[in-house]
């Protein structure tokens, strides 16, 4: 199996190939950049140097595994469009993971046994007091799809659990829970998906079909007033 996995959701840029070479072992190659803007414009020809690194064509790949948000709304539209694109163009099945089940995964991992069977959160600031949340129990298996919720109704949903929260929403999350009598640990605030991860992730993953983005929110551009131009015709 040839897996190709990308990631534009947030805020970095990120392509994993991964792939099992002719002695059955597996092989992977990736690139991970932090950027405040321009994933749009460098996801192709990042994706161009790990196939190439990789020495794998699109026509290769039999799995094509982005994050389908919660997240940027111009990145998550960039990576979903990008998947729908390559299938088509390669066949290859899609699959979808939500931006905070990835960083679950790694969160996971880096724990290890210092998790202890804790309830496990990644939290992202949203902004307005508010994160999108995704709840995990042991493992990186999700206890809940994810939400867009204020600080206070997270903790609420969090509830009294013994719980790891992680990403660059869980000191907020820490304080609400704290003002309502919980407790929670933040880690890792810098947290972002990696497409390697994601590529890790993809044998235990569905196939997703329509691959569709995954918006908790509306986009925050609107028209400017009086700008729009008069209707023509009927």
């Amino acid at each position: 199996m040839k897996i190709l996995a990308f990631d534009t959701a947030l805020g970095a840029v990120s392509v994993a190939v991964r792939w099992q070479g002719a002695d059955g072992e597996w092989l992977l190659c990736q690139a991970h950049e932090v950027r405040a803007k321009g994933n749009a414009e460098r996801l192709m020809p990042m994706m161009r140097e790990v196939m190439g690194e990789a020495g794998l064509a699109v026509s290769d790949i039999d799995r094509i595994a982005v994050t389908i948000g919660p997240g940027n709304f111009t990145g998550v539209r960039v990576g979903v469009a990008a998947a729908r694109g390559l299938a088509l163009a390669s066949g290859a099945a899609t699959l979808g993971a939500s931006s905070l089940a990835v960083m679950a995964y790694q969160a996971d991992a880096r724990l290890a046994a210092l998790r202890r069977d804790r309830l496990l959160a990644v939290a992202v600031d949203a902004r307005r007091n508010s994160v999108y949340l995704q709840l995990f129990s042991p493992g990186w298996h999700a206890a809940g799809p994810p939400q867009l919720l204020a600080a206070p109704a997270a903790a609420r949903q969090i509830g009294a659990k013994p719980v790891i929260i992680a990403g660059s929403g869980a000191e907020l999350i820490v304080r609400a829970l704290t003002a309502a009598g919980g407790q929670g640990e933040a880690a890792f605030p810098d947290l972002l998906p990696e497409a390697r991860s994601l590529a890790l992730m993809a044998p235990d993953l569905a196939p997703t079909q329509p691959l569709r983005p995954l918006y908790l929110r509306a986009p925050d551009a609107r028209p400017q007033a009086g700008t729009s131009l008069p209707r023509i015709g009927p």
